[in-house]
Parts: structure tokens; C-alpha cells; sequence
């Protein structure tokens, strides 16, 4: 097949921070949060080359490979078993905040549909929070309506796919398992359009070391 039409670019994240793949870029978030507690890294931004699905399993305490693989099943809207959620299903893992399964499978057609039809488009984006009701009900209080990651964008650029996700809260150690349903959500989306994938730009406005700081 052709590769698609993109649209002439200036990509802006040259000047930030690239990492190979996410198993450096963790071994960075973790150092630069070790004061742990309240400490806070505000607005950071770093790219990954290597987002693949492979590149991204990064296993820690918190989530062996078993963890990751689970989690992401459930995000990406795919069957998992009873078996699988009584082994890994946790609240340290991230609870309500963290689930991004409710209408994930309508969102990922809508972007293989986007930019299947208009390959220039800039309209391809995942929003991950008020699945069934406006953001005029917004309430800090309410967890699940305070997904840490708030949108993923999609965009064709030097013939692949390229995504940037806007996360608002981002605890170090559950970065692994944000980071592998991002790539496999990623690969998907790419082998559907029949591209290659580049690479990811991650944003964090709030930077912890683990769930321990306040309202994460």
C-alpha cells in the first residue's frame, strides 16, 4: 500500500528529553521522585523512540509482567478472565482512577475510522474521562471521574503513526503500566491503518514518586 499523505510538520518535541524505550524513561521518573511523599515534578515532557508493545512491558514490584498484561487487557476493552482479576486486580494499582475500559473500544474505531478517511486529520484523540456524562459535572472528589490520563492524540506524520498523551497525574510506579496499554493500544491503532509506528511524547502536569502523595 502507499504510505499515507501527512501533512508537512515541525515536530516541537526535538527539544525534549528522548528516551530508547520506556525502561529508561522509568528509570528517570523514579530518580528524579525519589524525595517521594508530597514532592511534585511539575510539567515534565520526554519522548520514546521504541514504543512498541515489547519495548514497553517494564515489570517492577508493584506490577509483574502478569499485572501488565491484565490491566491492559481491561483498558483496551478485551475479555479477561475472573481468574486474571482475582490475581491482579488491586486498589494500589490504581483503582478507579486508572480504569480507562468504559466505551474504549467505540474510541479506538473512531480514530482507525479518522484517519483511515482523512489522513491529515487532526481529530484522531482518545479522551479518556466522562465516558456517559459532561464535564459540567466535574468533581474533584469523585476518583473515577479523575483519570489520570486525560486524552491520547493520534496524528500521521513521516508516514507513521505518532501519539502524544496528556496525563495529569502520573505516579512513577504505575507509569509501567500506563506506558504498556499505551504501546499495545498504539500498535493496534497502527496495525489497523497498515503503518509503522513512531515515536510517543508523553506530558505529566503532576509528577509523584508512588500513590503516596495527596489527591493523586
Amino acid at each position: 500500500a502507499p504510505p499515507p499523505k501527512c501533512a508537512p510538520s515541525n515536530n516541537l518535541n526535538s527539544a525534549f528529553k528522548h528516551f530508547p524505550t520506556a525502561s529508561e524513561l522509568y528509570d528517570h521518573l523514579r530518580e528524579i521522585t525519589q524525595p517521594g511523599g508530597e514532592y511534585v515534578v511539575r510539567n515534565f515532557v520526554a519522548v520514546i523512540e521504541d514504543i512498541s508493545p515489547t519495548a514497553s512491558l517494564v515489570e517492577n514490584e508493584l506490577f509483574p509482567k502478569g499485572a501488565l498484561e491484565y490491566y491492559t487487557k481491561k483498558n483496551m476493552g478485551w475479555d479477561y478472565t475472573q481468574e486474571e482479576y482475582d490475581a491482579w486486580q488491586m486498589q494500589e494499582r490504581g483503582g478507579a482512577q486508572g480504569d480507562y475500559r468504559d466505551g474504549m473500544q467505540a474510541k479506538i474505531a473512531n480514530v482507525i475510522d479518522c484517519l483511515k478517511t482523512e489522513s491529515l486529520s487532526k481529530r484522531a484523540v482518545i479522551p479518556i474521562p466522562f465516558n456517559s456524562e459532561g464535564s459540567e459535572t466535574v468533581d474533584w472528589k469523585d476518583q473515577g471521574q479523575n483519570k489520570c490520563c486525560r486524552e491520547l492524540h493520534f496524528y500521521l506524520e513521516d508516514g507513521k503513526l505518532k501519539c502524544t498523551g496528556i496525563v495529569r497525574m502520573q505516579n512513577a510506579n504505575i507509569f509501567v503500566k500506563n506506558i504498556h496499554f499505551f504501546a499495545t493500544l498504539i500498535d493496534h491503532v497502527a496495525k489497523e491503518l497498515g503503518v509503522e509506528v513512531g515515536e510517543y511524547t508523553h506530558w505529566i502536569t503532576n509528577l509523584c514518586h508512588d500513590r503516596s502523595a495527596t489527591s493523586c
